[in-house]
């Protein structure tokens, strides 16, 4: 039972919805491991379990940083080592590159930034070191061969033991592509390896050259001679989270190429595909309508466009979508816009988190309480139709609430997370910079759990301001001396040298430089519970004010 008041800025019906999430995830976690451990997902109408992604005990994996965000540090510990014992990625198995990537490297990273935060015992150098950061480089490095084609797009499968298998298929889908940014140059800034951001860079880029001439992208290409196989455009499956993470790549890395990219694809989608604030499907080099079809894995896009400060179209938006849930009690995978009705042999819900996800992003920024009401009714959908003894089970059909035996991993690590956070407040995931902490590594002082987190497309949440941890650029180092040097000259204290820092990327001799020896690696400090001298005062890096209240400041704003 929940004794107490709730706590500020939450209401008692939300405290409620907020401890049946919880009850929700622990319904399912637990049944996964009773039933389902070491397999990746739980089949919760046989009680047994199933390998899907790799045997990668997938499960595990995606709902280790929801362990923590719903308080559970003890059991976070205990995983982290579970993993680590048990994970092997030197094993031969033919693997999806975009799925492994968004949940397994996603997850892994998450994990290891949120670890101190957790309790978690964390080596000299953390972040910039780590068993969870080696277990994601690891796994990372098994999807380069992916990346090695004449376009520098990746193929769609790789054997974690052979690489590429010869006979593969060349066709992948774009989102298969244009995923990688968030993941790999969160990895290449932790680790000082380039080549992940680099290949992710290569990727995305591809896609934008070969865009139709009317601004879209299909489906599908041919990652060898870069031909478009399926030419369908629009925001759903198949390309959604290239847009997704050409805006996410550009808040994470504040880079304003991406940024414009994907504002020209913005106004290409309102020109071609926008209707009546749905979004339908159309040929790519003509722009005719194709599909006047809603797929569930649309429902993101209204949180996307708050990412951007677009707040009154996403409302419009996600009302649409909201009509859908409510006709139906969760979303089918494809709805005829025109009929008012499901697809044929597309009547299904897996218990997909995108519309929760769009609402907890506008709850954010507008406080607007229908969004609650989408969470208080998925809350009640799901418990009702989709709740068995060993779990819940994707719905078949929502016509008539047939299931089937599956509980996909991103249910624990998307679904459950989004709606907890919906009802929650006062999380530390929605911090607005008013408490951080500040790591001392070899490379100099870091702020991190400042906020602004960056939910990669599996909802494994990367705090930004890590990326800065492990390296200093040159003219960042040369402006900190210059501020320093004038500091000191005017209060004319003793002479004093600084030295040149190294570039990120020189390997160990960055690590163990005479600037860094002075430093204790891996020394903790809380904000709050410890003074600064004048020479060493925390700021807060540009990137961690761009998603306040999901907002993004643009240039001409």
């Amino acid at each position: 039972a929940v004794r107490g008041p709730p706590g500020p800025g939450l209401s008692a019906p939300c405290l409620c919805r907020r401890e049946r999430v919880r009850a929700m995830f622990y319904h399912a976690y637990e049944h996964y491991l009773e039933s389902a451990f070491p397999y990746d997902e739980l089949r919760p109408l046989t009680c047994d379990g199933q390998d899907t992604w790799g045997s990668f005990s997938l499960t595990l994996i995606d709902a280790l940083d929801t362990l923590l965000i719903l308080g559970n540090a003890s059991e976070f510990q205990r995983v982290v080592n579970v993993l680590q014992e048990g994970v092997d990625f030197d094993i031969d198995v033919n693997a999806s590159v975009f799925e492994t990537n968004i949940r397994v490297v996603g997850g892994l990273l998450s994990a290891h930034l949120l670890s101190r935060k957790a309790g978690v015992e964390v080596e000299a150098g953390w972040p910039c070191s780590g068993p969870l950061l080696r277990m994601a480089e690891e796994a990372a490095r098994k999807l380069l061969p992916a990346f090695q084609t004449p376009t520098g797009m990746p193929y769609g499968t790789v054997n974690l033991l052979h690489g590429v298998n010869p006979g593969e298929t060349p066709v992948t889908c774009t989102a298969g592509i244009g995923t990688f940014i968030v993941e790999f140059a969160t990895l290449s800034h932790l680790t000082g390896d380039p080549v992940f951001e680099d290949v992710a860079r290569k990727a995305l880029k591809a896609l934008w050259k070969n865009r139709s001439d009317i601004g879209l992208v299909g489906n599908h290409i041919d990652v060898v001679t870069a031909k478009w196989v399926a030419q369908d455009a629009g925001i759903g499956a198949g390309v959604d989270s290239y847009f997704e993470y050409l805006v996410k790549g550009a808040i994470l890395l504040q880079d304003k190429e991406l940024m414009s990219m994907f504002l020209e694809y913005n106004k290409a989608i309102k020109n071609y595909t926008k209707f009546d604030d749905w979004y339908l499907w159309v040929q790519m080099y003509k722009g005719t309508v194709s599909m006047p079809v809603f797929q569930s894995l649309e429902a993101y896009w209204p949180g996307l466009q708050s990412l951007i400060g677009d707040v009154d179209n996403a409302m419009r938006t996600f009302l649409n979508y909201y009509t859908v849930w409510k006709q139906f009690g969760g979303l089918p995978e494809f709805y005829n816009i025109p009929q008012g009705y499901t697809v044929d042999k597309r009547e299904g819900y897996p218990l997909r988190p995108e519309l929760i996800e769009s609402a907890m992003y506008l709850y954010r920024a507008t406080r607007d309480p229908t969004l609650l009401e989408l969470g208080r009714d998925a809350v009640e959908s799901i418990e009702k139709i989709s709740k068995v003894d060993c779990g819940f089970a994707t719905i078949k059909d929502l016509r008539d609430h047939r299931l089937d035996n599956r509980m996909e991993s991103f249910f624990l690590a998307e679904t459950i997370k989004y709606l907890y956070l919906l009802f929650d407040p006062d999380n530390f995931m929605h911090n607005d910079g008013s408490d951080f902490d500040v790591v001392v590594t070899p490379y100099g002082e870091c702020v991190l759990n400042a906020g602004g987190y960056i939910f990669n497309t599996e909802a494994h949440p990367i705090d930004p301001a890590a990326l800065h941890c492990c390296r200093k650029r040159k003219e960042e180092q040369w402006e900190v001396e210059d501020l320093l040097r004038e500091f000191y000259s005017r209060k004319k204290t003793k002479k004093f040298t600084l030295k040149r820092a190294p570039d990120h990327g020189e390997g160990e001799n960055a690590k163990n430089s005479e600037d860094a020896s002075s430093v204790k690696a891996g020394e903790k400090r809380n904000s709050k519970k410890s003074s600064h001298s004048l020479l060493s005062c925390p700021s807060q890096s540009f990137n961690s004010k761009l998603a306040v209240l999901g907002q993004v400041f643009l240039d001409n704003t």
